[in-house]
């Protein structure tokens, strides 16, 4: 969601609802209408819910995700801080190329590939960026 939206989370879902317990894990892990990225996934570790479920969730609690594990937004700072990679491996190079959809990298995928090459999430994101490829969609649905 654009920072126009910001606040107005939940009129993505018009008809959606969140499950009370679900509701009040949500609250117990949110700090301040913020959730992190980390305490999201690990809520739906938790839970047994889907990334995007918790991500619907929080979106219908106006409750703000941060912290970004790819480092793509909530970091606290007006712009990204991933530089793009100098000269990104060819073995990540051709991951990279083959986890694509639609000519976009499913953030999914990104982690995938992050695991796979024992590498931080971030660099998955620094060869993105200098490869101009796009991270999208979020699992929790930010983007």
């Amino acid at each position: 969601m654009t920072h126009l939206n910001t606040g107005h989370y939940a009129a993505k879902h018009s008809d959606s609802q969140i499950p009370e317990t679900l509701r009040q894990k949500l609250i117990s892990a949110a700090d301040n209408g913020h959730l992190s990225c980390i305490k999201a996934h690990l809520l739906a570790q938790e839970t047994g819910f889907s990334p995007t479920e918790i991500g619907r969730a929080a979106d219908l609690l106006e409750l703000r995700l941060t912290g970004c594990q790819l480092g793509l937004f909530g970091q606290g700072r007006k712009e990204k801080k991933i530089e793009a990679a100098t000269t990104p491996d060819p073995v990540l190079c051709k991951a990279l190329a083959d986890g694509l959809k639609d000519h976009r990298l499913p953030c999914h995928k990104a982690w995938e590939i992050a695991a796979h090459l024992n590498l931080k999430k971030t660099e998955i994101t620094a060869a993105c960026e200098a490869l101009e490829i796009k991270i999208s969609p979020c699992q929790l649905g930010a983007f």
